[in-house]
């Protein structure tokens, strides 16, 4: 029992780390636990528009856990350019820690989750994954593009980084932001 509980509070720290897009209506910027439980409600919401049918629960787990490793390394924005493999490492290296606090007959399947979405080969992990990359597309979308004009990011650098994910996960989701995205150009919403 303790071992979980000391699991349970260090996952209390994801709702210190601050990622870089505020929430709608509010001025400050989103935590990762908040981001984690938006994709999961997403997920559930958007299931029926995957491109292949997929286990949603097992989706919903892949989301809760997809940031666990961010608990230590902290949150790297969407559409920052390189350095993506350290980051992988370090995030692993996070997540076997935290994962490794349960017992492994629970912290095992946990991380095997992790792992399954960052390497986004099944059905499950694309979807997933798709969500993950469309929220802050969507919250720029919904805050005039807010990080994007604060962070000096591009179209091209949106587009490049989100259309491939979002597009074998959730084709629908993808037409609808990407007309979204053509209509934020026209209003200047780019930090470039």
């Amino acid at each position: 029992m303790q071992l979980i509980i000391d699991f349970i509070l260090e996952l209390d720290k994801l709702k210190g780390v601050t990622r870089k897009v505020k929430p709608l209506g509010l001025d400050r910027y989103e935590n990762s636990a908040e981001h984690s439980w938006q994709l999961a409600m997403m997920a559930a919401s958007l299931a029926h528009h995957a491109q292949t049918p997929v286990n949603l629960d097992r989706v919903i787990r892949m989301l809760l856990v997809h940031d666990i490793g961010e608990i230590d390394t902290g949150d790297t924005m969407a559409f920052v350019e390189g350095g993506w493999e350290e980051r992988r490492a370090a995030e692993l290296a996070a997540a076997t820690r935290i994962f490794g606090m349960l017992p492994a007959a629970q912290g095992a399947p946990l991380l095997a989750l992790w792992q399954e979405f960052e390497s986004g080969e099944t059905p499950e992990a694309r979807f997933a994954n798709a969500m993950d990359r469309a929220m802050p597309v969507l919250l720029n979308l919904a805050n005039d593009g807010q990080s994007w004009r604060e962070n000096g990011i591009g179209y091209e650098r949106v587009v490049a980084r989100v259309r491939a994910p979002i597009e074998a996960g959730c084709p629908d989701l993808w037409k609808h932001i990407d007309a979204g995205l053509q209509e934020a150009r026209q209003r200047g919403w780019f930090g470039i």
